[in-house]
């Protein structure tokens, strides 16, 4: 074959070859593998995305916090042992500042018997306990001892929502009513949800102070539940927030003296069941 043709033929399949080439497609490139999806750090029963599921330890799930007293501490030295009780001075000032003065002789009282002013005397020191009832609770605070004394006046009720008698040893204010508040005072020894919103709770006692009230409500008692042997709140001190309690006072031989006589009113006594009250002064 003539060298020309031979060229000419091999420019024809070189240039034919370049066109093909031209024509095809470009090479995919590569697949390249996705990251696998991290591994969810949320607890098991949890919704992500703003379910309505809470968790077992949820804020919105826990019962509120117990109301804790932040006042000062009145010791109750008796005949039968000592209670120990932390006051509500927040919830319950007025209360609290009643019974304060009451106890340390600052606030002026009227002898239920002379009707006397007396002043810079404690009203609490040598009275008794003039009605005990077992698993119910002890009550005092009467400078008559018969249930039917006050110091000369009243204060209002302050009962507060977040206080309940659902817990043994709470201090409470007893009354004849609706803001009738003076001195008379009980402890419970058990919980005791009839008396809620009836009775200002301003202090809650010691779980040794509940045990010295279950002996003084089980001691022999007429048929008014007042103890045949006197029951003597013999001391009543308030010591401030921070200070030691006073040690406990040296035992007494000498029995306990029944306070002067008084006549009994003419009214039935309270069922067991039913909330402390002062007995109402007959006509």
């Amino acid at each position: 074959m003539p060298f020309a043709r031979r060229l000419a033929l091999a420019l024809l399949f070189s240039s034919a070859f370049a066109s093909a080439q031209q024509a095809a497609p470009p090479a995919a490139p590569p697949t390249q593998q996705a990251p696998a999806t991290p591994e969810s750090n949320a607890p098991s029963g949890a919704t992500q995305s703003g379910g309505a599921q809470e968790l077992p330890d949820s804020p919105g799930l826990q019962a509120p916090p117990a109301v804790e007293p932040t006042g000062p501490t009145a010791v109750m030295d008796t005949s039968m042992g000592r209670i120990t009780c932390r006051l509500f001075d927040k919830q319950a000032p007025q209360t609290v500042a009643n019974f304060i003065g009451l106890a340390e002789g600052t606030k002026d009282w009227s002898d239920p018997t002379t009707h006397e002013k007396v002043h810079g005397k404690p009203l609490y020191d040598g009275t008794i306990f003039h009605r005990v009832i077992p698993g119910f609770m002890a009550q005092g605070g009467d400078p008559m001892g018969t249930g039917m004394g006050d110091p000369g006046y009243y204060i209002p009720d302050e009962i507060d929502p977040s206080l309940m008698f659902d817990v043994p040893g709470r201090l409470a204010m007893a009354n004849s009513g609706p803001n009738t508040d003076g001195s008379q005072f009980f402890v419970t020894e058990d919980i005791q949800p009839s008396l809620n919103g009836h009775y200002t709770i301003f202090g809650q006692c010691d779980p040794s102070s509940v045990l010295v009230v279950k002996t003084m409500t089980r001691v022999e008692r007429d048929g008014r539940d007042k103890p045949l042997t006197p029951v003597v709140l013999k001391k009543v001190t308030i010591v401030p927030v921070g200070q030691p309690l006073p040690p406990p006072p040296a035992a007494d031989s000498t029995p306990p003296s029944a306070p002067a006589s008084v006549p009994a009113p003419n009214a039935a006594p309270a069922a067991p069941a039913a909330p402390p009250a002062l007995t109402p002064r007959p006509n």
